[in-house]
C-alpha cells in the first residue's frame, strides 16, 4: 500500500537518514562569478568520459549539449560522497514513515520560487524528462493522434513522437522584435480540425530561450480548456530565468490549469548534473495519475545518488545558482557585443542556450558542420529541431567566458573567410 504523503517538512528527516545535509548554519554565502565560473579547465574537460566532450575532436570547442562546463554546486558533491560514505544500501522510501523526500521538497520548492501550490501526493519520480513525457504520451495519446509543440522543438521530443506514431501539431515560433512569439489563433483553429489531445509546453523553450508571459499562457490556458487538452508542461529550464523576466508555471494559472496540467521538472539542467538521472512530475488530471500508478514499478524507481543530489540541489545549492546566473547573464553580454557579422541573435529570456540565425551568412551548407569544419566548434545544427530550425544553429553559452569569446573568435574568423 502506498504511504500517506508526507507532512510539511517531514522528508527532512528521511533526508538525515539517508544522505545527511549541512544544517543551514553550515552553508555558503552567494558565489561570485570569480574562480567558481571562470576557472573552466579546458584541458581538464577534454579528459572527461561524458558524451559532450568526448565527441569532439581534440582540436575541437564543444558548445552543443546542453551541459555546461562548471563544476556542480559543492553541497551537491558533498552530499553524493556522503552517500558513499555512509550507506548504498536500499532506501527506506517505501517504508519509512516519511515517504519519498523528493515529493515535499519540490512541493516546497515550487511554494517558495514560483508561488505554485502542489500536493506532494501527486508527485511521480522518472529517470529523466523524456521518459515521463513518453510515460503520459502512453496513457493519454494513440498512434495517429497529434501532439502539439513549439517549434522548433527539442529533438529528442521530435524522436518520441516519431517513434510512437503520433503526428507534430506545430505551434511556430516567430522572430518579433528581439524575442519570439506565436500566434494563438492558428493554433486555436488547427486544434479544432484535429485529434489532438495533449500539449507539450517546453517553458522556458528550448532551443529558443523564450519564457513566456503570464497573458500568453492565460490564452494557451484557455485554448487548452476550450479542446479539452492535456498539457505537458517541461519546466526544467524554470530556475535559470535571466532578470527582469520570471517564470511562471503553467499550472499556477488557475485551478482548471492545474487540473489538467502534468508539471515535469529536475534539478539537472540548472545545478549541471545530468548524470544524476533524476526527475519529478506533478500529476495534475486523475487520470493520469491512475494510469500511471499500476503497474507500479513499470517505470522504475529513482536511485540514491539522484535524490541526494536533487535534495542538495533544491534545498541548499540557490547561492550556487545565483553565481550561474551572474555569470550566465554575463556571458549574453559577451555574445552580444562578440558574435559574427551578420549573425542574428535574440537574447534569451532564459537557459544557457543561444539560438543564432545563420541565414543572412548565405552558407553553402547547414552552419552546423560549417562551422564544426571551418571554425572547429561542435553546435547543434538546427536542422535537428525540426524544419523551422533549418538555418540557425543552437550555443552552449554556460561555460568560462574566455572560453565562450575563443569560440566566437573562431566562429567569426570562419564568417570573415567565406567572404574573401
Amino acid at each position: 500500500m502506498s504511504p500517506e504523503p508526507p507532512a510539511p517538512n517531514a522528508h527532512r528527516s528521511m533526508t538525515t537518514e539517508l544522505c545527511r545535509l549541512p544544517p543551514p548554519a553550515a552553508r555558503r554565502p552567494p558565489y561570485e562569478r570569480p574562480s567558481m565560473f571562470d576557472d573552466v579547465d579546458i584541458r581538464a574537460l577534454s579528459q572527461r568520459p561524458g558524451v559532450k566532450w568526448r565527441r569532439a575532436a581534440a582540436d575541437v570547442l564543444p558548445a552543443w549539449i546542453a551541459e555546461m562546463d562548471f563544476p556542480p554546486a559543492p553541497p551537491i558533491r558533498e552530499a553524493l560522497l556522503r552517500c558513499v560514505d555512509e550507506d548504498l544500501g536500499y532506501p527506506a522510501w517505501d517504508s519509512g514513515p516519511d515517504g519519498m523526500p523528493l515529493r515535499t521538497a519540490f512541493a516546497e520548492r515550487m511554494l517558495g520560487r514560483h508561488g505554485f501550490a502542489v500536493d506532494p501526493a501527486h508527485v511521480k519520480e522518472f529517470a529523466d524528462i523524456n521518459q515521463a513525457v513518453q510515460a503520459v504520451l502512453s496513457v493519454a495519446t494513440e498512434p495517429g493522434d497529434s501532439v502539439a509543440v513549439h517549434t522548433p522543438t527539442y529533438p529528442p521530443f521530435l524522436q518520441t513522437l516519431a517513434e510512437m506514431g503520433r503526428r507534430v501539431l506545430p505551434v511556430p515560433y516567430t522572430a518579433d522584435a528581439d524575442s519570439w512569439t506565436f500566434d494563438p489563433e492558428r493554433l486555436d483553429t488547427e486544434l479544432a480540425r484535429s485529434t489532438c489531445p495533449v500539449l507539450i509546453l517546453v517553458n522556458p523553450h528550448n532551443p529558443t530561450g523564450r519564457a513566456l508571459r503570464r497573458e500568453e499562457l492565460t490564452v494557451l490556458a484557455e485554448l487548452a480548456e476550450r479542446h479539452d487538452l492535456l498539457v505537458v508542461a517541461d519546466e526544467i529550464h524554470a530556475d535559470l530565468v535571466h532578470a527582469p523576466h520570471r517564470h511562471i508555471p503553467f499550472g499556477s494559472i488557475g485551478p482548471e490549469a492545474a487540473a489538467r496540467t502534468v508539471t515535469l521538472t529536475s534539478a539537472t539542467k540548472a545545478f549541471n548534473v545530468p548524470g544524476v538521472r533524476c526527475a519529478v512530475a506533478h500529476l495534475g488530471p486523475r487520470r493520469v495519475r491512475e494510469a500511471l500508478s499500476r503497474p507500479s514499478r513499470l517505470y522504475g524507481e529513482p536511485n540514491t545518488f539522484g535524490v541526494a543530489a536533487t535534495l542538495a540541489a533544491w534545498q541548499q545549492g540557490d547561492a550556487w545558482l545565483d553565481g550561474l546566473r551572474r555569470a550566465l547573464a554575463e556571458n549574453i553580454a559577451v555574445l552580444r557585443k562578440e558574435l559574427p557579422p551578420g549573425v542574428e541573435f535574440r537574447a534569451p529570456d532564459a537557459t544557457f542556450l543561444a539560438w543564432l540565425d545563420c541565414r543572412p551568412l548565405g552558407l553553402d551548407r547547414d552552419p552546423g558542420p560549417f562551422f564544426l569544419e571551418e571554425a572547429r566548434v561542435l553546435l547543434n545544427d538546427g536542422s535537428a529541431f525540426g524544419p523551422a530550425g533549418e538555418g540557425f544553429v543552437r550555443l552552449n553559452f554556460g561555460t568560462s567566458a574566455a572560453n565562450l569569446r575563443e569560440i566566437l573568435r573562431r566562429m567569426t574568423g570562419a564568417v570573415a573567410d567565406v567572404g574573401r
